[in-house]
């Protein structure tokens, strides 16, 4: 099976809101909906898991039945972290029958403007090689800063790449670098992807992001979110 795992266990405190900001509404939808709404449209993908902050699984459930989530299989409890949280849903499958061969995309629940050819780019590039990490070159200039007001390093930006989710995996192998991990005491890797680079000698192939593919951790990006949803390609744009 193609699945999607989606990580919903933060608690989102960087919004600054009352509830947590998948759950907030746009266009009288929760952001989540929006989320998982691109991986049920998608006829390769054949389930979706969530990874739920504590406390929300019967508003998630709800909210899935009341806006045609029939592809949602499974919720499984958040972890403290990220990656405690992709832990918990890696092993979560394993638990419920899914086998080693299956590809998870693993992808963030605030990410609502994925795209249908980003999920197909990930599961073709995981079928041919095993690993897939959507991303995009970065084009701003990068300083780096010890204290986030000075700065007097440059860094080159030709070979920096900005990732983004999905990141996809066969089952067995995202298990595998969990329990490395653990052997090697790795607790808080912030995203799938960095724990391969900590963990070494896995090459990961990248997929084409997108701009539009935006993580939702503010207040202004929520506005950019709405912005989008509402604006359509000139039809003049080669």
């Amino acid at each position: 099976m193609n699945i999607a795992l989606i990580i919903a266990g933060g608690s989102g405190n960087r919004m600054g809101q009352d509830i947590p900001k998948q759950f907030m509404h746009v266009d009288d939808c929760p952001i989540i909906i929006h989320t998982m709404m691109c991986f049920q449209n998608h006829p390769d993908i054949q389930g979706i898991a969530v990874v739920c902050l504590n406390g929300w699984e019967t508003v998630l459930q709800s909210y899935a039945n009341q806006f045609g989530i029939t592809k949602l299989k499974w919720i499984f409890p958040g972890g403290n972290t990220g990656m405690e949280s992709i832990h918990n849903g890696i092993y979560g499958l394993k638990e419920v029958g899914c086998v080693g061969e299956d590809l998870v995309l693993i992808h963030d629940s605030v990410r609502p403007l994925l795209s249908q050819d980003i999920i197909s780019s990930n599961i073709a590039i995981c079928k041919a090689s095993g690993y897939a990490v959507t991303g995009i070159k970065c084009r701003e200039a990068i300083l780096e800063s010890e204290d986030g007001f000075t700065s007097c390093i440059s860094i080159p930006r030709d070979k920096l790449i900005r990732t983004q989710t999905p990141q996809t995996f066969r089952l067995k192998n995202i298990i595998a670098a969990h329990e490395e991990a653990k052997e090697k005491g790795i607790t808080d890797s912030v995203a799938s992807c960095t724990l391969m680079a900590e963990l070494g000698g896995k090459e990961m192939h990248l997929v084409p992001g997108s701009e539009k593919n935006i993580k939702i951790t503010t207040v202004e990006d929520l506005e950019i979110f709405r912005a989008l949803r509402h604006t359509t390609k000139e039809s003049w744009l080669k």
